[in-house]
């Protein structure tokens, strides 16, 4: 199992594209395997005969684990048989293993190790891998144990109380009864969650469960802003073989007002606010599927709108295509939600744990609006938008919350129209 990714001790197999006997091209895709929310190939390290699978579908395996091994005697042989079944018994026993890069101990401890039994349990009590890396391990090098999550669970000051998906036989926690769901045989149709749909699901109950969401709005108008792209966006086309949206304009205002109001840029870490030294700004993306996944752009406010606009492509892109590599979807401290994208006005985002705000960009749309000239007051046209921002106050007052939105909404407004390409 390749390592893929800063933080990533294992992944899941999703599929083998090759059995037993059959003959592999070095580089040739073998098998998928899913790491949080993104799918990997991963490819035969040689040409050969596969003399072994070790694990099976949906099994989660740790990085650096032999996953199959090679025979990478007779290629030229096996080569001109390739579609051939080759007997187990005819393999030599010269072996390659596939993918098994050295682990550093330093990686398997509590801040990313997860063995599968304690995914299990997480899965089963409502624990989020955030969550689960907040408990002190007492295994070998700091690894979480089974006893540990068991005696968090008890000490646990707001337990989220859940049940298997599967039993329909447990009683609920709360006194009221669960909702008949009438279901029609032969008219209505079970649609079973896809794995990335399930991990949603899971992120946004336990984010409602965590954090006392609040959400403030404010109007802006960006006319000026609207005005500057549409004159430009085909110089820009043409110089930098980039297309000019929106986006990379609203990551660069976020990133500036996140700038000026560090403590919307934290986490919390139980009684401990972490505050992150980096801004790095999610967006938060559809898929051809209908899911949802947040690609990051990394230390936003160290870039010009140029290289935004680059990154911001290169992302969307890449989720469109499902090609987004692991190291691409992680690390975000603060996210944006283009709610405006699918017409709508405005929406209340639920915060990306363990970030502890959203914000939320509606559809832009002209209007009538009273403005003050030299003239007086006068009825224009305007581009106006809304901008909501959801945010967790536990740590984030109304001050703090209400202020930032307002300085996103400033650097919006008040952008500089003459800005070069």
């Amino acid at each position: 199992m390749p390592k893929m990714g800063e933080s990533i001790s294992e992944a899941t197999i999703i599929s083998w594209l090759k059995n037993v006997g059959d003959f592999v091209e070095a580089e040739e895709t073998i098998l998928e395997v899913a790491t949080d929310k993104v799918d990997s190939d991963v490819p035969a390290p040689v040409s050969g005969v596969i003399t072994e699978i070790r694990f099976q579908k949906d099994d989660v395996v740790e990085v650096g684990t032999v996953l199959a091994l090679i025979d990478s005697e007779g290629v030229q042989e096996a080569r001109s048989q390739k579609q051939e079944v080759v007997e187990k018994s005819s393999v030599k026993p010269s072996t390659v293993q596939v993918q098994q890069p050295k682990t550093n101990n330093r990686q398997l401890t509590t801040d990313n190790f997860l063995s599968p039994l304690i995914i299990s349990i997480a899965q089963k009590e409502n624990l989020s891998i955030e969550e689960l890396q907040t408990i002190p391990g007492s295994g070998a090098e700091g690894r979480l144990q089974k006893s540990d999550v068991f005696n968090y669970l008890k000490n646990r000051k707001y337990p989220i109380q859940s049940k298997p998906i599967t039993d329909n036989s447990q009683p609920t926690t709360s006194s009221y009864p669960k909702p008949k769901i009438n279901y029609v045989e032969g008219k209505d149709r079970i649609v079973e969650m896809d794995r990335m749909r399930k991990m949603i699901a899971d992120h946004m109950v336990y984010s409602k469960q965590t954090s006392p969401h609040v959400t403030s709005y404010i109007e802006v108008d960006v006319t000026n802003l609207v005005n500057w792209r549409n004159e430009n966006k085909d110089k820009f086309q043409e110089k930098y073989n980039e297309k000019l949206t929106f986006t990379p304009v609203f990551v660069q205002a976020v990133a500036k007002a996140v700038a000026d109001f560090p403590m919307i840029n934290v986490s919390v870490d139980e009684k401990n606010i972490i505050v992150h030294n980096d801004i790095n700004i999610g967006m938060a993306t559809a898929l051809p599927s209908g899911n949802l996944i947040v690609p990051v752009v990394k230390n936003a406010n160290e870039k010009d709108l140029v290289s935004l606009a680059k990154d911001v492509n290169t992302l969307a892109e890449a989720s469109r295509n499902n090609k987004l590599k692991p190291e691409q979807i992680q690390g975000s401290t603060f996210t944006i939600s283009n709610v405006g994208t699918f017409g709508s006005l405005m929406g209340t985002p639920i915060i990306n744990q363990p970030e502890v705000a959203i914000l939320a960009l509606g559809i832009i749309k002209k209007r009538p609006e009273v403005i003050t000239t030299s003239k007086g007051d006068e009825i224009a046209i305007r581009s106006m938008m809304y901008l909501s921002l959801s945010f967790d106050h536990r740590v984030v007052d109304g001050f703090l919350g209400g202020s930032f939105l307002r300085k996103v909404g400033d650097y919006l407004e008040q952008f500089d129209t003459n800005t070069t390409i």
